[in-house]
This record gives structure tokens, C-alpha cells and sequence, in this order.
């Protein structure tokens, strides 16, 4: 009891003198520096001329005293919080204290960083990778979520026609009895019915393709494919390859991540069951083709992709801000504020992760503006659905950013503003309305980039912002420079897109 009433007592005369000496700050600075060992000199109201703001280690009133006890300077590490457990002393030094750890650390002094991976917290297959005091999974498609235990995905409209006719063409049409069948690309919907009711190719197209423009760029984890029959005969593609493409001119073939061969995908076995393929890594593209390599008697397809459109309840995951897998090096600013002017309390960039504890937690911009900004380099390009905000207090003042607008760039140049779907203008999000609290905007619809930034449009008392981002995790497959062949091009490397000469009559 003795020792809970010591603490309470030490925590309270701190809270006091920290009180009144803000209270009695006007905030100017003194003419000349009258404070030691570091110290800022700001001008005083009332009895005392003037103010001392000790830098860690020094007290007194022109901070020329050491603080003593075992929390001074603080021996816990990864920014764990000292606590004398003892009024004892020693000398002048109390004899006991404690380091609370933050989560995924331990040790007396918080310098073991726990390997959280260790009681295999991933699902469904996924790889774990230890981080300082947490761990992110590498989810395998078509899984998301902390522990990949979600499985995320959606049919994207060739059955149920939200993909439109005019989004579907091929190298080649078929033409049946004597020209009064059209086996078109427009046909090629999963379990699509009738007695035209698929694309074929037609006989002479040695290079045959069918392909989709999902019209903007789009997540996809895989393919259903099913046969047709014709005349009572069943057909059917038996193999095949699929290529990507973010403008219909410069294709990419599907190849699993660190190998050279293009991946050769098993098809049908008869023309009326479907088969699944799950691409791993998702691809992500705007144009996605199929191309047949092996086909039962005629290369005749109906299909159906797989992916993530817009903003799919409960797929959306933090990006790495508040778990710090997106690093220091990663966040920058236009600006930063000190506060006092002092280097010990600038609001750098890098604080500006959400739930960040201590005296400076958040970023905050040298002027409030609507030209300061904050952005984040996610180091690869990310299909982002989402942002968290938060403000937070500077010596007790609550601050944050009511409304802002947010940019995104691929390469950190060039630079697009998030806008409305309907009206095209530019877009301003609800922020915060305290200083604490977490408020969650999605990007409706959701974009890719690499580069975002919040751009401060409206705040309270000083622009102050912790975040995090909200996307997808996932490995996507990025492109590679090949050429457009069309179908009048037939002398194609046959490692990169083989010549489809190899029809299997049966």
C-alpha cells in the first residue's frame, strides 16, 4: 500500500511542475539562452521571467542537474516504459524498476525481440515473416487477411454478364453449317446454354486467342474453363497459357514467380464439367487472354475469371504503418513542425503511425496549409482500398485533420487526386473529429499505385496525423516487356508463346 501511495504521489508532484510550467510559458524566446546543458530558454509570465525546457537527463530550474534514479536516462529498449517498483534507495538511486514491454518484445531491458512466427500463426498454407514486435503473413492466393484466414474472392461477371459483349473479342471466329453458326467470343460465358453457346476458333487460326477487358486495372486469382459441345461432339481446350496486359499492346505471359517458362495450365476433360486454376501470384492487368495450346478436336471455350472487384467486404488489411513493415525510409513530408522550435519534439513523418504512443506520436507539417502533405512509398505497386486516420495531442492541446484529399503516382511524379466514380471531381474525405478516435475512408473504387499522399484540407488548432493504409498483401505479378504479335505473325519463339499448331484430334 505504502509503495502504490509512493508512486501515486511521485506521478502526481510530475504531472504538477510539467502543468505549471506549461501554463506559464508565453512561447517567446529568450534573448540570451540562460539554460544549461542543452536546455531552450522561453519567456515567462507572472514571477518568473523566464523558463527552462530541459533536454532528457537535466532538471532544475536552468537545467543544470542531472535526474537521478534508474529511469534516467530510460534503460528499457523498444520504446518499453521504465517504473520504479521501490521507494528504496541506495545512495541517491532507487533500487528497483521495471521495463514494461511493448507486444513482441521482452527481456529485463525489452532487448528481445520475440519471433512471433514461432507458433506458426499463418493459415492455409502462407509463409510467416518475423517483424520488430509483430509478424506478417505472405499469403497464398486467393487467401488475405493478418492470418490468411480468409478466402477472398469473386466471379467477375462473364456468367452473370456484367461483362459485356463489347469487353470480349478473339483472334478468330467459327463459322458452322455453312456459315449460319457464329461460335463468338461474346458466347464464351460458364455454363452458357443453347445450341451456339461458346467461342471456338476457327480451323485456320494457327494462334488462337480469346480475350477480356475488364475496362481498368484489376486483381485477379484465377480461371474456371469449361468445353461446349457441337453437333453432339464433344470439344474442349485440354492445355493452355493466359498473358496479361495494363494497355492491349504489350502482353506479359503468366509465369509462376522467380521462374523463366511461361506456366502451362490443365484445361478440360470432357465438354461439359469445369476446371479451376488459381493464379499464384494474382495478376494484376486490365487485359487478360487466353490462349489454347492442346484442344479435343476444336479449341471451343466457356469461362468465367476470379478476382477481387472494387472493395470486397472484409479483404481489405492494414498495409504496415502501425506494424512498421512499411519503415522509416519509406515515409516522408513536405514538412515538420517543432514544437518550441525544439529538435526534441519535431512530428517527423515516421511517427505518423496509428496508435503511436509518446510525447511527439503523430506527423505535423511546419505551417497549416493546404499545401503540406504526407506520402508513403509502399515500394512496389499495391491495389490500395482504404485509409485510417487519427490525430493526437501536443502538451495536452487536441489537433487532428478534419477533411483531406488523397494522390497517387506510379512512379512519384506524376500524380492523380482520388475522385468521385460519378461526378469526376476531385474527391474530400471525412477525417477526424478528436484527437483519439480512428476514422476509416474507403477508396471507392479502389486504385494501384506505389506512391500515396494524404493532403491536409481541413484541421483543428494544427494539422496532426497517425494512419494507416488499408489494401491487398498479395504478391502481384508484374510485368514483362514483350512485344504485341497478331495472329498474322507466325514465326513466335515457342518459349515464350507457342504456335498453336498442335490441335489433338481424337
Amino acid at each position: 500500500m505504502k509503495r502504490h501511495g509512493f508512486l501515486f504521489h511521485l506521478t502526481f508532484i510530475t504531472a504538477c511542475v510539467l502543468i505549471a510550467a506549461i501554463c506559464s510559458v508565453k512561447g517567446d524566446y529568450c534573448e540570451v539562452n540562460l539554460c544549461h546543458n542543452g536546455g531552450t530558454c522561453v519567456t515567462g509570465v507572472g514571477e518568473d521571467p523566464f523558463i527552462c525546457i530541459c533536454a532528457d537527463a537535466f532538471t532544475g530550474d536552468t537545467c543544470h542537474l542531472n535526474e537521478t534514479g534508474p529511469c534516467i536516462p530510460n534503460p528499457c529498449r523498444n520504446d518499453g516504459s521504465c517504473e520504479v517498483i521501490t521507494p528504496t534507495r541506495r545512495g541517491d538511486m532507487f533500487s528497483e524498476y521495471v521495463c514494461k514491454c511493448q507486444p513482441g518484445f521482452e527481456g529485463v531491458h525489452c532487448q528481445i525481440n520475440v519471433n512471433d512466427c514461432e507458433n506458426q500463426p499463418c493459415k492455409n498454407g502462407a509463409m510467416c515473416r518475423d517483424l520488430d514486435g509483430d509478424y506478417t503473413c505472405l499469403c497464398p492466393s486467393p487467401y488475405v487477411g493478418k492470418q490468411c484466414q480468409l478466402r477472398c474472392i469473386s466471379l467477375m461477371g462473364m456468367e452473370g454478364g456484367e461483362i459485356v459483349e463489347s469487353q470480349i473479342s478473339a483472334s478468330s471466329v467459327h463459322y458452322g453449317i455453312m456459315g449460319l453458326q457464329r461460335w463468338g467470343p461474346e458466347l464464351a460465358r460458364l455454363n452458357n446454354q443453347g445450341m451456339v453457346n461458346a467461342w471456338t476458333a476457327a480451323n485456320h487460326d494457327k494462334n488462337p486467342w480469346m480475350e477480356i477487358n475488364m475496362q481498368k486495372k484489376m486483381r485477379l486469382t484465377g480461371i474456371i474453363t469449361q468445353g461446349a459441345s457441337r453437333m453432339g461432339i464433344a470439344e474442349y481446350i485440354k492445355v493452355f497459357k493466359v498473358s496479361s496486359s495494363f494497355d492491349g499492346k504489350t502482353y506479359t505471359p503468366y509465369r509462376p514467380e522467380g521462374q523463366r517458362k511461361d506456366k502451362v495450365f490443365v484445361g478440360n476433360i470432357d465438354n461439359d464439367s469445369t476446371k479451376t486454376n488459381l493464379f499464384d501470384p494474382p495478376i494484376v492487368a486490365q487485359f487478360i487472354r487466353v490462349i489454347p495450346v492442346v484442344c479435343r478436336k476444336a479449341c471451343t471455350l466457356r469461362m468465367e475469371l476470379v478476382g477481387l472487384y472494387s472493395n470486397t467486404t472484409g479483404c481489405s488489411e492494414p498495409m504496415g504503418m502501425k506494424s512498421r513493415l512499411v519503415s522509416d525510409g519509406q515515409l516522408s513530408a513536405s514538412s515538420a513542425f517543432r514544437t518550441w522550435g525544439i529538435d526534441a519534439f519535431t512530428w517527423h513523418p515516421q511517427f505518423a503511425r496509428l496508435d503511436k504512443q509518446g510525447k511527439t506520436n503523430a506527423w505535423s507539417p511546419a505551417t497549416n496549409n493546404r499545401s503540406e502533405w504526407l506520402q508513403v512509398d509502399l515500394e512496389k505497386t499495391k491495389h490500395l482500398t482504404g485509409i485510417i486516420t487519427q490525430g493526437a495531442k501536443d502538451f495536452g492541446v487536441v489537433q487532428f485533420v478534419s477533411a483531406f484529399k488523397v494522390a497517387y503516382s506510379d512512379d512519384g511524379h506524376a500524380w492523380n487526386l482520388v475522385k468521385h466514380e460519378n461526378t469526376n471531381t476531385e474527391k474530400i474525405f471525412q477525417g477526424n473529429i478528436d484527437n483519439n478516435m480512428h476514422k476509416k475512408n474507403l477508396f471507392e473504387p479502389s486504385f494501384y499505385a506505389r506512391y500515396v499522399r494524404v493532403v491536409p484540407w481541413e484541421w483543428h488548432e494544427r494539422i496532426t496525423l497517425r494512419m494507416e493504409l488499408l489494401g491487398l498483401l498479395h504478391k502481384a505479378l508484374h510485368p514483362v516487356s514483350i512485344p504485341y504479335l497478331s495472329t498474322r505473325d507466325r514465326h513466335w519463339n515457342q518459349s515464350h508463346l507457342p504456335l498453336h499448331q498442335d490441335i489433338e484430334i481424337e
